[in-house]
């Protein structure tokens, strides 16, 4: 059995980055060679020296969303938060709330002094409610999502202390590469923050393939494992597009025996979820709730883009599938003793 426990490391409170590195490229890269057990320690715009020329760079162009919302109850004035996670309709949406014992069903709440309102229509076991938003359409064809710009909030991370924040940092909590075509995460693939345009460009020019994808990043993502056995953990679910022309370059690249350089977790776990479930990369829209750890066979990815992760997370449990859990969590124990910046803002690792 592997215990969550197995995935414990120690981590100073002031190695955990509040604020982005002033240059997105200017994060620190540690390099993991996984053949011959080596650690470099170079900084992101090395990156092109560890990739070549037909390399796929598989990216997450998901664009994260102020889905973070902060109102009252109608009837008593009571201070609320609703935290956006799926949309179900037009103006329905899956939510969780804060406090939840205030999301009972019919109850009615209002954000930015009734310009936006909500009722809950139904209360689940597992937390969730289903939420029915309305709102004054009035002359100007406002949307749901031009109101959510104005009142919502970029649910950043729960390490991240909002008081300590840069005027630039929520901004910067989102790629250079993100879709308006592509809302709809509540957290952002974060290993993407790292990257410039003039970066991208450059790798372009070297003969690297950029393929989007786009993985919808849930609060999920945050969750921590709570059963002791990682294989009793049920993964949430969240939904991914893979597009054909992406699907075509990245069936191609492996039939060709080309590598397949995954950005992020979020990325590496819609091809691997698509692999499974098809049995190739297949263009599709979709969900995937795959759960990858221990001796998961990797079918898609030769090399992955991460930052480094919290302690007992499923993310962490990824990258250690990856390698391996005793060579990655040597990493991270060099990783803090040179002083790299761990979690959304921190550094970032390439392991191939």
């Amino acid at each position: 059995m592997t215990s969550t426990k197995d995935y414990r490391f120690d981590l100073p409170e002031r190695q955990i980055a509040q604020n982005p590195a002033e240059k997105r490229d200017n994060s620190r890269l540690m390099i993991i060679n996984r053949q011959k057990n080596t650690i470099e320690h170079k900084y992101f715009y090395d990156i092109s020296n560890y990739l070549r020329e037909g390399d796929l760079l598989a990216l997450n162009e998901s664009k994260v969303f102020p889905a973070r919302l902060v109102g009252e109850r109608e009837s008593t004035k009571g201070a609320v938060e609703f935290l956006l996670l799926e949309q179900k309709g037009e103006d329905l949406w899956e939510i969780i709330m804060k406090p939840g014992r205030k999301g009972k069903e019919d109850a009615v709440f209002s954000f930015g002094d009734g310009r936006l309102k909500a009722k809950i229509l139904q209360s689940r076991r597992d937390g969730t409610k289903l939420a029915e938003f309305y709102y004054d359409r009035g002359d100007t064809g406002e949307t749901f999502f031009d109101i959510l710009d104005s009142l919502g909030k970029v649910p950043l991370p729960p390490y991240i202390r909002e008081s300590e924040l840069r005027v630039d940092a929520k901004l910067r909590y989102q790629t250079v590469y993100a879709s308006p075509e592509q809302v709809g995460s509540a957290a952002a693939p974060t290993a993407g923050l790292h990257f410039t345009n003039e970066l991208l460009d450059s790798l372009k020019s070297m003969g690297v393939i950029i393929c989007p994808i786009a993985l919808h990043v849930g609060p999920g993502t945050f969750r921590p494992v709570k059963s002791e056995n990682i294989s009793e953990h049920k993964m949430h679910e969240e939904r991914y597009r893979i597009p054909q022309e992406s699907a075509d370059q990245i069936n191609r690249a492996k039939s060709e025996k080309r590598r397949v350089v995954a950005v992020g977790t979020t990325t590496c776990r819609a091809l691997e979820g698509n692999f499974a479930k098809y049995g190739k990369i297949t263009a599709c829209e979709d969900k995937t709730g795959i759960f990858i750890h221990s001796d998961f066979k990797f079918m898609v990815t030769d090399a992955l883009i991460t930052n480094f992760h919290l302690p007992e997370s499923t993310l962490l449990m990824l990258v250690s599938a990856f390698y391996n859990r005793e060579a990655v969590l040597a990493a991270y124990r060099v990783a803090v003793e040179n002083n790299y910046r761990f979690y959304s803002f921190g550094d970032a690792m390439l392991l191939y």
